[in-house]
């Protein structure tokens, strides 16, 4: 975060240097009142009157480009921490969200957003103004003291108030964004999961949880705006008495003899200059509120996301890959996802991971990959464990299937090249065609040139596994790793699966397949039987399964001795 400004603080010292300047032209108006209602209209001296208005001119212009110049050199200021910040922002989210450590990384990018607003709303200037407030107060001294302390009292009164209006909004605003961003999250989860919302009718129970959120959200709002409002208005009618109060008094000290009559609207004005950037901050608190909470959790976030390192690169492995006594655990004390797994796959060689749903194959499948890190045990492939590469070349290496299969915005070739800006034409029709989805892909309107999107309906449930088949073998991968990859295919697109899967060894990759279907295992050479996180049998595959039928026939002829008895 402070590397983010480093590039930065030149600009914000010049934004402050002409902040200096552009407070300093803000005396030209009083002065300029000063100057007519004492000297001008006394002497009654029209070249004197041309003069003046001649440099008020010339000094207004100057403050509007001073003005214009700051206000570009802030925008600019947050443009650049924007960039800076947006890319690791950007992959910390992605990365917290892979491995499924936090929930934050949704709203960083959106935090990121407020701070950069923030610097291109008039309201940082006005920040950067009020340290002239005392200053404004102060040269009405010169005026006359009475008129200084009624000035310096007011402006205390206004900063307090300021204070005031951040301890009591600070929280109710906290709340009522936390609700909003729950409402939006709710908005979300029914975008996703749509189509078996409506199958179902829960369309009005959804949208009544929503409603309810949505409801106690701007109940939340109303009520610090209400806040926020009201120390505004106070603000605003408060300035507004207060120069009264400078005119009234003014005009008592002139009718005494103390002061002339263009002190009075000298006055006046030089202390509406000094409160307008106080009531302008009150009136964007919101703003202001929301960017440093923004700030505030970036530092949180990024804090707790450490900027990778960059390994040395290695050299391409082998499908060569090792597990030994990987452990998997949610939480501390937890029973473990996965106990003491342990086999090893050699290039030419698919093994076959099976069990019930529940038993671990997924979460085995993710630490394969990377996306899970073993409290236990390690993973190598070609004897170096997954995090001695980084995750962009480990993904050159590992082809990965998951159950459910994402396709994001963009073309189907864009889909199968792992949405890579420039698809390699070649490698993606070669990969359709060893997932054997070629010649589905040619029947759609624009064939590869077919835009889809993450909810799209043009392909089935198989299609779309065929899709992600097809996108795991475009970087023609050592290792593939396919969980429940039959999971939405008929027995043509099985057929399909067991022959990519012997292509792959034939080719000296190695596969990890992992199913509870005994059709998809035709191609495997290995099986390991995993129950409850556990391997309970693994070996060639016709011995494994001889043994499940003997074990299987024993159970059966136990419960029929028990059942006779």
């Amino acid at each position: 975060m402070r590397r983010a400004f480093s590039g930065s603080r030149g600009l914000i010292g010049s934004a402050v240097l002409f902040s200096f300047f552009t407070n300093l032209l803000l005396l030209t108006g009083p002065l300029f009142m000063l100057q007519v209602y004492d000297r001008v209209i006394g002497s009654r001296s029209e070249e004197t009157l041309v003069a003046l208005f001649g440099l008020v001119v010339f000094l207004y212009l100057f403050y509007t480009i001073l003005e214009f110049v700051r206000a570009r050199v802030m925008a600019r200021v947050g443009a650049r921490l924007h960039a800076n910040l947006s890319d690791r922002v950007f992959r910390a989210s992605l990365e917290r969200a892979a491995l499924g450590r936090t929930d934050k990384g949704a709203s960083a990018l959106q935090d990121l957003d407020a701070v950069k607003t923030v610097f291109a709303s008039p309201v940082l200037l006005s920040l950067l103004d009020i340290p002239w407030t005392p200053v404004f107060a102060a040269a009405i001294f010169i005026f006359h003291p009475l008129l200084g302390w009624l000035a310096l009292a007011g402006g205390a009164l206004l900063v307090v108030t300021s204070l005031l209006n951040h301890w009591l909004t600070q929280t109710r605003l906290t709340e009522a964004q936390g609700t909003s961003f729950a409402g939006n999250q709710i908005a979300r989860q029914v975008e996703d999961g749509a189509d078996y919302l409506w199958a179902q009718g829960m369309g009005e129970t959804m949208r009544a949880r929503w409603q309810d959120t949505q409801t106690e959200g701007q109940r939340k709002m109303l009520r610090a705006a209400d806040w926020t409002g009201a120390f505004g208005a106070f603000s605003k009618g408060f300035r507004m008495l207060l120069q009264s109060a400078v005119l009234a008094v003014g005009a008592y000290l002139v009718l005494q003899h103390e002061m002339t009559a263009g002190a009075i609207i000298a006055g006046s004005v030089l202390l509406g200059r000094a409160l307008a950037p106080v009531e302008q901050v009150l009136g964007q608190w919101t703003l202001l509120h929301r960017a440093r909470n923004g700030w505030a959790a970036l530092r949180a976030f990024l804090g707790s996301v450490p900027e990778p390192r960059k390994p040395t690169e290695l050299p391409a492995p082998t499908g060569d890959l090792s597990v030994r006594g990987v452990s998997v655990s949610r939480k501390r004390g937890e029973r473990p996802i996965l106990y003491n797994v342990s086999f090893d796959v050699a290039p030419g060689e698919a093994i076959g991971v099976i069990g019930k749903s529940g038993s671990g194959k997924t979460t085995l499948a993710r630490a394969l990959v990377g996306l899970v890190s073993p409290t236990a045990g390690e993973v190598r492939l070609a004897a170096a464990k997954l995090d001695q590469y980084s995750p962009e070349r480990l993904g050159q290496f590992i082809g990965y299937l998951p159950q459910v299969v994402k396709t994001f915005d963009g073309t189907i070739a864009e889909n199968i090249a792992q949405m890579a800006q420039s698809p390699d034409a070649e490698r993606v029709v070669a990969a359709a065609k060893k997932a054997h989805i070629h010649e589905i892909i040619l029947q759609l309107p624009k064939g590869y040139d077919t835009h889809i999107s993450a909810r799209d309906a043009q392909l089935s449930g198989g299609q779309r596994q065929r899709l992600g088949l097809a996108r795991a073998l475009y970087n023609d991968p050592v290792l593939l790793v396919l969980d429940e990859p039959n999971s939405a295919l008929d027995s043509e697109g099985s057929e399909a699966l067991n022959a990519v899967v012997k292509a792959m060894t034939e080719e000296g990759k190695s596969v990890v397949l992992m199913t509870h279907r005994t059709n998809a295992i035709k191609a495997c050479s290995r099986l390991v039987i995993l129950e409850s996180g556990q391997i309970t049998a693994q070996g060639p595959r016709d011995e494994v399964i001889q043994s499940m039928i003997k074990n299987a026939q024993d159970v059966q002829r136990i419960l029929t001795m028990r059942a006779e008895k």
